[in-house]
């Protein structure tokens, strides 16, 4: 009897046991499914197909804060205020000039990096004007004629040989070519043609980890704006080592990357997979001048011809010297690896590195020309020689300079912080090598943020690294405190434009504001805070769903929210965000960039200093307004910025 109720035990555990395996395997059947970019919905290059999904959104209810709405793309409510929001809220209160830097440079222009160091820096060591931003800053706008220079047509990087470039594909044919396109013959981007350019294309790397983000896509958008794109490449180093299926994932799955796909069509974007490399190239040094402590006596060639011939670099049977890698050294790596990346990258490829959370206002190429054109940022204001950032920074690729760095780092345990190499090029009188350039080139709030500045405040004169993500009228004290410039000219509100991007040709419901904006000195006030965010050159860890929030309204879901009255007249009295005097015109003018510095969860209010630099590019890559040379855009169509649901 015990016996049979133990068979009977057994076979209904038997039972469960392989019932419970085929739900297992039926649920992961689906999740792989579904999952599978191979049978996964989606359009031209991956563009997965949910994201021409359209309305008709739904209205949820009335409340006293507004209209609940359902849209979509959004897993949320948005509450809509029908009388100021993100759908009839005017750009600005003031005329608006987008070409504020006049024409693009030449594209053989080169800047005197040695000028732009001087000029903001002053001796090398009585450094008396490099807590000065505002003079600095002002250099840059007014004296292009001084430090931009186009050299002897002998000279231009637009006659070098292509073959003997530094870049890998400098002349778009794998530097094949015996020479550059001319100028004459030159053909700029256009619709899905990339052009053609009348010298060295130059790479600019980013390094990533995890899906785009909103961070991502506003460093995209600002390289668009502002870079000569027949003559850049932007190469996107995706994480492999931690992620295998980094670069798959990026172009198959990831919604808000789904936007850029045409530029990876068309060759503006170079995704590329991340993997550190376990042997690195290194040029021949018949100075012995890059810092490597080669063997008196090398050892004897093994089985394939190598032999050791000094720490962690072996040389080939053809001569050629490698960085070697042992295991357990790589093993080191995750602890800084975007400190890493930068200076591997660099080394093998050349060009300049940027770190995402970097925005670009004016054309890089003049900086990255020169023939010695190896350059970062100061740290802040720190007076030391070796006090490097490398948020940005430039080398020449397979050079003595490029290869000293490299080395430097892995003999000091993979440690590539800029302020340790920095340090070590200053102890071996290598620091001059690598100029040093002054904040306001890339970082130009940073001496206000700690409290070293000297002079006059920027314009804006913002002292925290939030600043730029407010909006709100008052939210920022003493921003026009430097301003001297002429009185910005209001508009008239009804010819003020709102972000109806793709409504145009729809009924106008622009703005009726009936008061002149207040002058620059008076417009917005700040609340007294505490400051945040401590800088940082190091890739802050990726939010997983940082863009998730966000959503995208589709025409047909603004065409309906407006016959439902969700949006109506826009009443400034209601409005938190109302539209004021800031344009780009007058945001840090002559900056290269602007670094925003890790400010990862913070989303850009409407009217703030971001939601200005966001309509520009809205409206530039729209075809309405033009980018800060006076260009139009002629390139494919990009989705628009994303709506945050809490400032709708």
């Amino acid at each position: 009897m015990a016996e049979g109720s133990r068979t009977r035990a057994f076979f209904t555990l038997l039972k469960n046991l392989t019932l419970a395996a085929l739900i297992y395997a039926v649920i992961y059947g689906i999740i792989s499914l579904v999952s599978d970019p191979n049978v996964a919905s989606k359009g031209k290059l991956g563009i997965p197909a949910f994201l021409d999904k359209t309305g008709p959104t739904e209205l949820i209810k009335t409340t006293k804060a507004g209209l609940q709405v359902k849209f979509a793309s959004s897993s949320k409510t948005v509450t809509i205020n029908p009388h100021a929001n993100v759908f009839n809220r005017p750009v600005t209160a003031v005329k608006i000039k987008d070409d504020y830097l006049g024409p693009r440079p030449h594209v053989d222009t080169e800047a005197d990096l040695h000028m732009l160091v001087e000029e903001c820096r002053g001796t090398y060591a009585g450094i008396e004007k490099m807590r000065n931003v505002f003079e600095c800053l002002k250099f840059f706008a007014d004296e292009e004629d001084r430090y931009y220079k186009l050299p002897a047509s002998s000279d231009r990087a637009s006659v070098q040989d292509p073959r003997k470039a530094e870049y890998v594909n400098a002349d778009g044919h794998g530097n094949s070519l015996q020479s550059y396109v001319s100028v004459e013959d030159a053909v700029t981007a256009n619709g899905s043609k990339i052009g053609t350019c009348p010298g060295p294309i130059i790479p600019y790397h980013v390094y990533w980890t995890g899906p785009a983000t909103w961070r991502v896509e506003v460093f995209i958008k600002s390289y668009l704006y502002t870079q000569n794109l027949a003559c850049s490449r932007l190469w996107l180093w995706l994480d492999s080592d931690r992620n295998p299926n980094a670069v798959q994932s990026m172009l198959n799955k990831d919604a808000l990357f789904a936007r850029f796909l045409p530029f990876v069509e068309r060759g503006d974007i170079v995704v590329k997979a991340w993997k550190f490399p376990s042997r690195i190239p290194l040029p021949k040094d018949e100075d012995n001048t890059d810092g490597f402590s080669y063997y008196t006596t090398p050892g004897k060639p093994n089985a394939k011809g190598e032999k050791a011939v000094a720490e962690n670099i072996i040389e080939d049977r053809n001569g050629q010297q490698w960085l070697v890698l042992t295991a357990k050294q790589m093993t080191f790596l995750p602890v800084a690896v975007s400190d890493a990346v930068r200076f591997v990258v660099l080394h093998i490829h050349g060009g300049a590195y940027f770190d995402m959370d970097v925005l670009m206002l004016r054309d890089m190429r003049p900086l990255l020309l020169p023939k010695e054109h190896a350059f970062a940022e100061r740290w802040a204001a720190h007076p030391h020689p070796g006090d490097y950032n490398t948020a940005i920074m430039s080398l020449t690729a397979n050079s003595s300079l490029s290869s000293y760095l490299l080395y430097g780092g892995i003999r000091m345990g993979l440690n590539f912080h800029p302020r340790v190499l920095g340090r070590m090029a200053w102890k071996d009188g290598r620091d001059q090598e690598f100029l040093m350039l002054e904040t306001a080139a890339f970082d130009p709030i940073w001496t206000e943020f700690n409290w070293d500045r000297e002079g006059r405040c920027t314009v804006p004169c913002l002292r925290d690294y939030g600043a730029v993500f407010k909006g709100k009228q008052g939210a920022l004290k003493d921003e026009w405190e430097s301003y001297d410039g002429p009185q910005l000219e209001a508009i008239d509100s009804s010819e003020a434009k709102t972000k109806e991007l793709r409504m145009r040709g729809a009924d106008d419901h622009s703005a009726e504001v009936d008061t002149a904006p207040p002058s620059p000195s008076r417009l917005t006030r700040r609340s007294n805070e505490e400051q945040e965010n401590v800088p940082s050159s190091a890739a802050a860890p990726t939010p997983k769903s940082e863009h998730a929030d966000s959503f995208q309204a589709t025409l047909n879901e603004e065409a309906e929210l407006r016959k439902a009255g969700v949006i109506a007249d826009y009443v400034l009295s209601e409005d938190k965000f109302a539209p004021n005097n800031r344009t780009l015109e007058n945001f840090f003018r002559g900056a290269w960039t602007y670094h925003i510095h890790n400010q990862w969860l913070k989303h850009p209010e409407p009217s703030s200093w971001i939601s200005v630099l966001e309509h520009a590019h809205d409206d530039f890559f729209a075809g309405t307004r033009t980018n800060v040379y006076g260009e139009k855009w002629t390139g494919p169509s990009i989705m628009p910025y994303n709506y945050w649901p809490e400032f709708v």
